[in-house]
């Protein structure tokens, strides 16, 4: 398969990782589009939430994971979790992931 997400999950591409777990793994964004941006990814490859929607503990977990990612970094005081599904709602890799956004007031335009 030639997803880059599922070569970051195998290390096959190096990422500035956060977060770790036999689930899922968290790293840095390497285009940010906030003061932090924090990618949350499950390590096996599902398309997008839609995929992934039979499996709630999957997404219950990555969800949780979101929470820590953004204590770990100190979005205490708010941050915004993503995800994009499809083409027509924006997602660029089609490999189920959460983006982890703050560090600064973030527009509501997209909220």
């Amino acid at each position: 398969m030639d997803c880059i997400f599922c070569k970051i999950a195998a290390g096959e591409i190096p990422s500035k990782l956060i977060y770790e777990d036999e689930l899922c793994l968290a790293f840095h964004d390497i285009s940010p589009m906030a003061k932090v941006h924090a990618l949350v990814i499950p390590k096996a490859h599902h398309d997008s939430l839609q995929k992934a929607a039979d499996d709630p503990a999957l997404l219950g977990h990555l969800l949780r994971v979101c929470a820590i990612v953004a204590e770990t970094l100190g979005l205490a005081d708010g941050y915004r979790v993503v995800t994009n599904v499809g083409e027509n709602g924006g997602q660029t890799v089609a490999h189920l992931h959460f983006h982890v956004l703050g560090g600064e007031k973030l527009s509501e335009k997209l909220a």
